[in-house]
This record gives C-alpha cells, structure tokens and sequence, in this order.
C-alpha cells in the first residue's frame, strides 16, 4: 500500500481537481467515490476501480479489513487523514475514496427511459436517479443543463443507482424523443390527464422539467401525452424528485399488474 503525505504529491493534486472540477471530471473520464457504501455498489456492479484511497484510520477499521479481499487486484493507497479530510465531503468520513473510470452507456435506446430537462439541483438529481435505478429503469438520458451527476453530491444523494442504469450526459432531448420507439409522456402543471389514466405499460420515455421552469416548450411539443400528478391537497407543486418517484413507481405498479 503506497502511503502519501505531502499536499504537493501529484496524484492528490489530481483528486482535488477532480472532486471540485466537473470539467476536470469530464475531460478525464474519472469520478471519486466517497464511502464504503458507494465502493460496494460499484464492485458489485462488476467492474474495478483505479484505485482506492484510505485513510491512516481507515486501515485499522474492521469493516475496512474484511473488504480488503476483494480490493486485492487493485492499486490501493493510504493517505494522511489531514489530506484525506480535504478529499472528502461527507461529515463523518468513512475514511475510503475511490477513483473510477465512468462507466460507458450501451449505444441503444432502452424501453422505460425518462429525459431530464435542466435538473439543477444535484440533490433532486440523485433521488431521481437513485429512484429509476429501483424502478428498474434502462437508462436517464440528460440535458446539457442538468447537475453534473458525478459530482459527490449527486453520487451521495444516488446512493450508487450510477451502477445500475445508463446514463447519458449533455444530450439533445429533442433528437432522442424523436428517436424514441414508444409514448413520450411528459409530467406538467397544466395538462388534463391524470398520471393514473395514462398506459404505462408500454414503451415510455418519461419527461421531467428544470425545478423551477418545467420543460422547455418546444421539447414539449414533442410529447405524445401530457399528464398531471392530482394533488387534493393545498399545494401548487412537488419536488421534481418526488414527482419522478411517483411516476417511476405507478409504472412499475401497472408493469406488475399486467
């Protein structure tokens, strides 16, 4: 295990600039994963990290030790607990970071997909994507003004739901909701249809807007179905997060009952 303790080494520098840069993250290819919860959900997903980063403390701790096994072929480093701290971003660090290359979408379009228009918050980003990976959706395809979803708080919020479904950054949803071979059904404020009348069973690209903005008019237009969430209650709205949860999950409801 190599150790480092100096802020100048190069390869922290490189973690650094990685954990703060989505720039950084896109032109390398890489992500940092922070925590034992992520690593786990990413070796079982059947791939292998770079590298993993522990802490001086980490190395001591029994979760630690008994996940050593299965990191065996993997490059592993033990960092200062002063420089890991810096590294990462969760209040009780677990003292583990891992380097992986982002993994590379199949090429198709899947058959219950959801396009997200301008999803700002890298919160609302995580639990939609934490959300479709238990729905059992194929794969989230992402506006150019979408959270960089590989930033460590859409991968905290995901809870490594990455690993279980494509993800397609910087895309023009125009172009794939034309592409798409089924019903693009779009979730707004104004339509008419409730989401409990509409046909989930077939294919279907789901539709979600920016927070504050809804989606774009002329993507709009590219729906075949508009369709609201009823709310008999004294709110206007839902969190674009718990909207998709709720469509996600009463197409798994009527996939099931078919």
């Amino acid at each position: 295990m190599k150790p480092i303790q100096s802020r100048d080494n190069a390869f922290f520098k490189q973690l650094l600039k990685l954990n703060e840069s989505t720039r950084q993250r896109r032109n390398d290819g890489l992500a940092l994963l922070d925590g034992i919860h992520l690593l786990l959900a990413y070796l079982d997903s059947g791939q292998q990290p770079q590298q993993v980063i522990l802490s001086q403390q980490a190395c001591a701790h029994p979760e630690i030790q008994a996940l050593l096994p299965r990191l065996a072929q993997i490059p592993l480093i033990q960092l200062d607990d002063t420089l890991f701290n810096q590294l990462s971003t969760v209040k009780t660090a677990t003292g583990v970071l891992t380097l992986i290359r982002r993994p590379t979408p199949s090429a198709r379009i899947g058959r219950f997909i959801a396009l997200l228009d301008d999803i700002q918050d890298p919160g609302n980003l995580g639990s939609i994507i934490r959300s479709a990976a238990a729905a059992g959706c194929d794969a989230l395809y992402l506006s150019a003004g979408c959270a960089d979803p590989w930033s460590p708080k859409v991968l905290r919020a995901a809870m490594g739901g990455h690993f279980a479904l494509d993800l397609y950054e910087q895309q023009n949803l125009l172009h794939i909701a034309s592409r798409f071979e089924g019903a693009v059904l779009a979730a707004t404020l104004d339509a008419r249809q409730s989401l409990y009348e509409c046909d989930l069973r077939q294919n279907i690209a789901l539709l979600l807007g920016n927070e504050g903005a809804g989606i774009q008019p002329q993507l709009q237009r590219q729906a075949n179905l508009c369709f609201l969430i009823p709310m008999p209650g004294k709110v206007e709205s839902l969190n674009v997060a718990a909207a998709a949860a709720i469509c996600l999950f009463e197409a798994v409801r009527q996939r099931q009952l078919s």
